[in-house]
């Protein structure tokens, strides 16, 4: 018997991932407020529903991609109510990233109304999201988390449990508060390489063959030109936004203040990508943090 999935917001991320579960023979079902995102869906195979309510009728599994907490709130608790409208067999599992407090509150909701939901947060960004080679770190019960290896396994390789609930989106914000950091390192060292007379291609192969040998060089490389398929070389369109990214540092701060942890540079590097989205580059993918040193 076919499954059936709801599936809210069908962005950048979304909508790849709601393609796979297609391919994997899901019956899908997608709402998003932008007409454009969700026209788009429908013509890949999405079921468009104009309502949330319409979209989680006869739902197995509901899957939200959403941009922050505000959003997640709002659909499940707040102006939507979706909690309200769900049957008690439904899974919910919440790939947006938050606040670990937001996840917390989603999680104990569902619980109080007798329902099943999981934070399962993702990397690998768009090209991940493309692939199915998206890594989840989920929250919550492990029996949840065992659940949604049903569908998360058609969208991703790595799936892991980081924890009761709040601890997917602390793994998150620790991983995301990290690639900003490297990313940053990255793109400056590049940068003084050029300045200095050297080929980007070359350092860049020095550098992976070396101590400096990093994600962002190897597989997501920030200087135009140097590697093929990512943003750097389609003007810095897609991936992951950079106003994306400063919420992810804002919520790393946060949550560094709430445990007295000490992080000067996941500190510094939200103050380099806010001047970079102050600037007018929020839209542009976070490798574009490049150009911030490219100022002259």
């Amino acid at each position: 018997m076919t499954k059936t999935v709801a599936f809210f917001g069908l962005g950048h991320m979304g909508a790849p991932m709601s393609f796979n579960l297609l391919k994997a023979g899901f019956q899908v079902k997608g709402y998003d407020p932008v007409g454009a995102s969700l026209d788009s869906a429908g013509s890949r195979g999405v079921e468009v529903c104009t309502t949330p309510h319409q979209t989680v009728v006869g739902a197995d599994f509901i899957v939200s991609m959403l941009p922050h907490s505000a959003a997640v709130e709002s659909l499940y608790l707040h102006e939507e109510k979706l909690l309200d409208q769900i049957a008690p067999d439904t899974l919910v599992i919440d790939c947006s990233t938050i606040s670990a407090t937001s996840a917390r509150h989603l999680l104990a909701a569902a619980r109080d109304k007798g329902l099943h939901a999981i934070e399962a947060p993702v990397s690998g960004g768009v090209a991940g999201a493309v692939a199915g080679t998206l890594s989840f770190m989920c929250g919550g019960d492990s029996h949840d988390v065992e659940r949604a290896r049903e569908i998360l396994r058609h969208m991703g390789v790595n799936i892991f449990h980081a924890g009761p609930a709040g601890s997917g989106q602390t793994a998150k914000i620790c991983n995301n508060m990290l690639l900003a950091i490297h990313m940053i390192g990255t793109a400056e060292a590049l940068q003084l390489g050029v300045d200095n007379g050297l080929d980007p291609k070359v350092l860049t192969e020095i550098i992976s063959k070396s101590s400096g040998a990093n994600w962002s060089l190897q597989t997501y490389n920030p200087y135009p030109g140097v590697m093929e398929n990512v943003p750097a070389s389609n003007q810095y369109a897609g991936g992951f936004m950079v106003k994306l990214m400063c919420k992810d540092l804002g919520l790393a701060q946060r949550a560094a203040t709430d445990s007295k942890s000490y992080t000067p540079l996941g500190s510094l590097a939200r103050n380099l990508y806010g001047i970079h989205n102050l600037a007018g580059s929020g839209e542009l993918d976070f490798s574009s943090i490049q150009q911030l040193f490219q100022l002259k």
